[in-house]
């Protein structure tokens, strides 16, 4: 085997860019390249290790002898060993062996910039490519504007390994996926998916929140391209892709980013701020340039290269505050005395304007659950630049009020109003997601209250709701059929209770609110903007009923929904509305083919000059058990 060669990808500007932590591309130069130097085909290789005395490429092609090919280090204090080694080829198997300066610790690590992973329990990277012929053009030219936020977005938040499984019970390939969920979703009418992070990971029960191989698609379920093709796919069917990106830990594995290069390389080195205590994970160093440069690359290669139009971030909460899961005397306040951490805050605001000035209609969502201002405001008004942010304080208020019985829900009402004296703060997402269905909380079908009936009842009430109230939304894979059991990421979802009226019904109502969500833009136009909302009577508690209001860019077109939050019909409901004319029912939750009881307004319903609910019009209606309906005016 030939020698290393000294070679370099690395110009001075990318160099500099680096250090100031302004190289968001840092995968064209650091990690795995194949290339042809004077001639010769072989692979570049270069990897950051600032600390190091001397770092080897080792691999099956020199028997994973350490020094057989040693890397070069550069003149310019970046801390960036490379080298070119001929006849390597795609598919070599590889990693880093690194000896510090540090009394002399020896690490192997995997390829942090590695485009693909051996599959676990191996550790290595692999030598590859990102050769792919797309066919989403249509998609991509069209993009901006199905992606932007007075679209519909209702997003189905998917686990790979678990959403279905083959008769021996194992994974569906991204292959097999491409088929299968595609077909799935558009059937359904999502608009986007959401893929629980398919970065590799090491470990199964961490569902991809632990993450090595931060620019590899997990192996698990096929190659690169492999997963390309499924993104491809989705595209071609109309439907957004976002990944769960996890910028916010990551675990302390031998072959991982902890302790990189024998020092405190990626993880903050003070363990106040580099140590999860919740999740026994690494932090990481926010305010070191070259992590910066390192994340945001990460954000950018998935938006480049596999065509995500959105990325979800993980545990924003977590990295905001230094008091996080701390107590007292495990934390340091910031140079002001807060409990913010300011090297978060400027991270985030250089990861959103990267990402927006860079790609047009994508969207960044962050799962942030507290009242830290501004989250989702542009960054030169102060914010921190996210899309959207998902909407906490509404799941939690809004599952605990379902949760009781009907006949004590006249004394919660306030539990659902709430969510509006602060729904326009934020550009809000509703999610209904994975975290909500493990741990002992049960499944969303099995918290309602009931007999069965009451349960399906309340499940179909709940995401009328949902799909009704202003902001976009999010299901987690299972939810919308009504899975019974809690989500167990070691097998398939309970595909076969389809069999049964009241989950098909389930299923059926989603692909109908779905319908509803995008055909109707009074519910999404205005739907991050307080004038796309207007009550009609938040203050019924005795009946348990709310009406509301959603309106679009044209009032002719504006929608009313009324909600009966109890089993009882109420004929000869009254409401309050703003003009004469009629009102058409679009939409029930009770009706038959969902499995409901089939009450409701099935003729047009005359609006009449009777003074009601503050308003100078009124209109009779018919409000069937546990049911959302909705009427278009006329």
């Amino acid at each position: 085997m030939n020698q290393t060669i000294s070679h370099s990808l690395f110009t001075d500007f990318d160099i500099n860019l680096f250090k100031a932590g302004k190289h968001f591309r840092l995968y064209e130069k650091l990690g795995a390249h194949l290339i042809e130097v004077d001639g010769v085909k072989g692979t570049y290789f270069a990897v950051w290790a600032p600390s190091a005395r001397s770092v080897s490429v080792v691999g099956d092609f020199n028997y994973w002898i350490q020094g057989e090919h040693q890397l070069f280090v550069r003149w310019d204090g970046s801390g960036i060993w490379e080298g070119f080694i001929p006849g390597i080829e795609k598919g070599a198997v590889y990693k880093y062996k690194i000896q510090s300066n540090n009394n002399g610790v020896i690490t192997e690590k995997a390829d942090p910039f590695a485009l693909y992973c051996e599959h676990p329990p191996q550790t290595a990277s692999v030598v590859w490519d990102l050769e792919y012929k797309w066919s989403d053009k249509d998609w991509m030219e069209k993009r901006r504007e199905t992606n932007a936020l007075d679209k519909p977005y209702s997003v189905y938040e998917v686990h790979l390994g678990s959403w279905k499984r083959n008769a021996e019970g194992k994974f569906f390939t991204y292959l097999e996926l491409a088929e299968e969920l595609v077909n799935y979703i558009k059937e359904t009418g999502f608009t986007h998916v959401e893929f629980m992070p398919i970065m590799e990971y090491p470990y199964d029960p961490s569902w991809g929140y632990q993450l090595v191989g931060y620019f590899a698609p997990t192996s698990r379920f096929g190659k690169p391209q492999d997963f390309m093709f499924l993104v491809d796919k989705l595209h071609q069917a109309g439907i957004g892709v976002i990944l769960d990106w996890v910028p916010s830990h990551f675990p302390s594995d031998a072959h991982g980013l902890g302790f990189f290069d024998g020092s405190n390389l990626y993880e903050h080195p003070d363990m106040r701020k580099g140590y999860h205590p919740d999740w026994k994970s690494l932090v990481f160093n926010y305010g070191r340039n070259e992590v910066r440069s390192f994340l945001i690359s990460n954000a950018i290669f998935w938006l480049q290269h596999y065509h995500a139009d959105g990325l979800r971030v993980d545990a924003v909460a977590s990295m905001l505050y230094l008091d996080y899961s701390r107590k007292d005397g495990e934390w340091e306040p910031n140079i002001f005395g807060g409990r913010e951490n300011l090297d978060t805050i400027s991270f985030l605001k250089d990861f959103n304007e990267a990402v927006y000035s860079n790609f047009d209609g994508v969207q960044t969502i962050a799962e942030e659950s507290t009242s830290f201002p501004m989250v989702s405001r542009p960054t030169f008004l102060g914010g921190l630049g996210f899309g959207m942010k998902w909407m906490m304080g509404w799941m939690h208020d809004t599952l605990q009020y379902f949760q009781k019985e009907p006949v004590y829900r006249k004394y919660h009402q306030n539990d659902l109003t709430f969510s509006m004296t602060y729904a326009f703060s934020e550009n809000f997402m509703l999610p209904l997601s994975h975290d909500e269905v493990v741990y002992g909380k049960k499944s969303i079908a099995g918290r309602m209250p009931g007999d069965e009936w009451q349960k399906f009842a309340n499940l179909r009430l709940l995401y009328g709701y949902m799909f009704t109230h202003p902001g976009t939304k999010l299901l987690f894979m299972g939810a919308e059929f009504g899975q019974s059991r809690e989500w167990n990421f070691e097998g398939s979802l309970d595909w076969h209770l389809l069999e049964f009226g009241y989950h098909d019904g389930v299923k059926k109502l989603i692909t109908d609110l779905n319908k509803l969500y995008k055909t109707y833009p009074a519910l999404y136009e205005k739907q991050f903007n307080a004038d796309g909302f207007e009550w009609i009577n938040y203050s019924d508690h005795q009946n348990a009923v709310m009406s509301y209001i959603r309106k679009g860019n044209n009032p002719k077109e504006d929608v009313v929904v009324v909600l009966n939050f109890t089993p009882v019909v109420r004929e000869n409901y009254r409401i309050g509305l703003p003009k004469k004319g009629k009102l058409t029912q679009i939409f029930n939750s009770d009706e038959t083919k969902y499995n409901g009881s089939g009450i409701g307004n099935s003729k047009a319903i005359k609006i009449a000059a009777e003074p009601w609910n503050g308003r100078e019009f009124s209109a009779e209606l018919v409000l069937p058990p546990l049911a959302v309906t909705v009427f278009k005016m006329s």
